[in-house]
Order: structure tokens, then C-alpha cells, then sequence
């Protein structure tokens, strides 16, 4: 498809990293991304896959977290130029979507429209944020694909310490999957919602509630064994046909992933996290993620950057 048809505020532009070569053994994410706006697939290899920045903090400001989210889809294209790439599938860099201020809303409609358009082309999209208002946004690119237009079973699986099911009177980081549930139903049908890694101390008792009326599928940090949270993603899996995949980086402990809004005094480890995104990806059904909260201003030694860009890596690997 032409890129260059696309609402994007800021174009792709060219990668940067180690150079140890320019043969196929030596080649790393920065060689292999492509910027350019008419991008070919060929057929013979796995479909290809797409990034789409969006930098905005503006939900987090909202929802009176420590901002600079904003930055992160940059950070974590920093973290990935330089990492060996492994994969047969074509990546192309579609560029930013940028929030101005507080006009999150109008960027989320930007974005979504831009991601329903590469997801109908046979893409697999993956959003840089970005707050975790960047979900919202992705939702309204998945919503509005022919595949759910089709009635193809949507699944939203969270990686995340927190059900972001907040009540609030705009919407915000803290919003966005109440936000899809409440489209959903007015699309006549029911969200199909899972987290895992859910912090119990940091989620209100009135969050535990409406994840119960909403029929929301968790597994708590404590809980999170890779045995537990492979069999828990499985039956997940087994209920859906594609897969919205949305990674908050504050599931993880605040010593491997210091640079996000809310730093998580537990976590869950990488290992585990890790693994989730393989079996996603092995199942078949993962049709679009997203990568949200990095916030480089607090990301000591990169730490955060690192492990956003290792889990994309792995995501389209």
C-alpha cells in the first residue's frame, strides 16, 4: 500500500545503528526496516509487518501520572536499531501520529483510522507509544477492520499491572478499556477483555468490580508462574479468532522497567512476559499489538527502552 496516503504527522525516517556489514549475516533492524511509502510484499514470506508511532502523554496527564510517554515510540526505535534481526518478515516504518497537547481524542481517531487501513492491506501493525491511551487508539483500528466487520472473534489481552477501567469524566490513560467495552456493546456485541499481571494493591475495589460486571478475565502478578499465565493465555486463546495484544510496560518490576508512568513495586518478570508474546504469536491469531508507557525521561541506562524493543523484536520475529 502507499504510505503516503496515510494521516501520519511525521514521516518515517531513516534508521540508525552498528554497522558490521550489509550482508544478510550481519543484518540488523536499522538495514532491515523500510521507510519508504510503497512497499511490495512478496507473497512467499510471512506477512509483513508495520510500525506506527503515536506520541502522546496527554492521557497520562490526565489521568495525573508523571509524563514524557511522548517520547517513547523514538526511545524504543533507538533500542531496536541496533539489534540483530532475525526474521524473514518485511518491516516498513509508517512514521508518528502526534498529540498537540490535550487533543488526545482527535490523535486517537487519527491513528486508528491510519492502523484500520494497514491492518485491511494484510499487515501486522504494531503501535509504538506513547501513554496507554495508545490502546484506545488501537482498538478503533481493529474495530473498524473488515475482518471484525466479517465476525471474526476479537479477543484484548493486557499485559499490564493495572485494568485501566476507569470511571472518569474524559478519557484518559486510565480509561481506555472501559472505553471499549462501552463500544462494543453499543456495536451489539461484548468485549472480550484478559489481563494479565494485575497488581491486587494497585487497582481499587470499584476497579475488581467492574472487571467482574464486565466478565474480564485476570491473572494477579503473584500468580503470574509461567505455567500459570501459559495456561490462562491458552484458554484465552481459545475463545477468540484474532488477537489485540497491548503490552503495558509497568507489568513489569520497576528494576527492569524503571522508565514508565506508574514504576511497579512487583511485576511480573520478563521471562514470563516473554513468553506470553511467543505464544500469541505462535497461535496464529495475533492481528495487531502495542508496546505503551515508556517514558524515557525516567529510563535509567535505557533499561525500559531495551526491553520494549527486545519484545517487539520478538513480536514480529
Amino acid at each position: 500500500m502507499d504510505f503516503s496516503t496515510l494521516a501520519i504527522d511525521a514521516p518515517a525516517t531513516a534508521w540508525t545503528g552498528r554497522n558490521d556489514g550489509g550482508g544478510p549475516a550481519h543484518r540488523r533492524w536499522w538495514q532491515a526496516v523500510g521507510t519508504d511509502t510503497a512497499g511490495t510484499h512478496d507473497p512467499t514470506l510471512p506477512v509483513p509487518a508495520a510500525l506506527l508511532g503515536f506520541r502522546s502523554d496527554a492521557g497520562v496527564a490526565r489521568n495525573l501520572g508523571r509524563t514524557g510517554a511522548a517520547t517513547g515510540p523514538a526511545a524504543i526505535r533507538s533500542a531496536l536499531g541496533s539489534l540483530a534481526f532475525h526474521g524473514t518478515r518485511s518491516v516498513t516504518d509508517a512514521g508518528d501520529v502526534v498529540v498537540i497537547g490535550d487533543a488526545l481524542e482527535d490523535g486517537q481517531a487519527r491513528a486508528g483510522t491510519a492502523l484500520t487501513r494497514m491492518l485491511d492491506a494484510g499487515y501486522l501493525t504494531i503501535a509504538l507509544g506513547g501513554g496507554h491511551e495508545t490502546a484506545y487508539a488501537s482498538y478503533l483500528g481493529v474495530a473498524a477492520t473488515a475482518a471484525v466487520a466479517h465476525g471474526a472473534r476479537l479477543g484484548v489481552l493486557n499485559l499490564d499491572a493495572h485494568f485501566d477501567l476507569r470511571e472518569a469524566p474524559a478519557p484518559s490513560s486510565g480509561t481506555p478499556f472501559l472505553q471499549m467495552a462501552h463500544a462494543e456493546a453499543a456495536a451489539g456485541r461484548t468485549l472480550n477483555y484478559a489481563v494479565v499481571g494485575i497488581s491486587e494493591p494497585n487497582n481499587t475495589c470499584a476497579l475488581f468490580e467492574t472487571a467482574q460486571d464486565l466478565n474480564v478475565k485476570y491473572l494477579l502478578d503473584e500468580d503470574c508462574s509461567t505455567e500459570h499465565a501459559a495456561a490462562f493465555v491458552s484458554t484465552f486463546l481459545e475463545t477468540v479468532d484474532i488477537v489485540y495484544l497491548t503490552i503495558d510496560l509497568d507489568v513489569l518490576p520497576a528494576a527492569t522497567a524503571p522508565g514508565v508512568s506508574a514504576p511497579a513495586a512487583y511485576g511480573v518478570p520478563l521471562p514470563v512476559i516473554a513468553a506470553v508474546c511467543r505464544q500469541v504469536t505462535a497461535s496464529g491469531k495475533l492481528f495487531h499489538a502495542d508496546v505503551a508507557e515508556l517514558n524515557p525521561a525516567y529510563d535509567i541506562d535505557a533499561r525500559t527502552a531495551k526491553v520494549a524493543a527486545r519484545l517487539v523484536d520478538t513480536l514480529v520475529r
